[in-house]
């Protein structure tokens, strides 16, 4: 299993299948894939491999998960598919005290490099406090916080095994 399938799997079961949450901005949501992000699809006719193709193409290529440490892979596919491919870049590049554009390029894929396993941590921690400070963290921050520490659990032990 290569690191993008691995990765996806995780995304997969925290997104489970088809979803219609009142309070969910997002709308109806498909194994993560909301009618929000994709207006113009028929989510409740999405596949699974619809899900994965969406995923690598608009959430791992842009975060260059295949350049990214074990396990700070998994945790910036997570970051990009719940709260957008920019905000982790732009959270990854604060965590690691890089200039902040959004951008990741080999700066920040070099301090990355250079900063495993701590940016773990780091990372999360603003990720969380992203959480907090969100609208909708009354009813749904329990669930966003139980997933970054499953997520954050996940990451360590990818990056153990490395």
């Amino acid at each position: 299993m290569n690191t993008f399938d691995q990765c996806v799997q995780f995304i997969l079961q925290e997104e489970g299948g088809l979803v219609n949450h009142p309070s969910d901005p997002g709308g109806v949501t498909k194994y993560g894939i909301s009618q929000r992000a994709y207006p113009n699809m028929d989510i409740r006719a999405i596949t699974l491999d619809d899900a994965k193709a969406l995923y690598k193409r608009d959430y791992w290529l842009p975060i260059h998960g295949d350049e990214l440490p074990g396990g700070l892979d998994l945790l910036m596919l997570d970051c990009a598919v719940n709260q957008h491919p920019s905000t982790a870049a732009r959270l990854l590049q604060e965590a690691l005290n890089t200039r902040v554009d959004g951008v990741i390029g080999e700066m920040t894929l070099n301090a990355a490099r250079q900063q495993m396993p701590e940016v773990l941590g780091k990372f999360s921690a603003l990720r969380a406090w992203r959480y907090e400070i969100n609208r909708n963290e009354e009813t749904f921050g329990k669930g966003w916080f139980r997933r970054l520490f499953r997520a954050y659990d996940a990451a360590w032990a990818i990056y153990t095994k490395r």
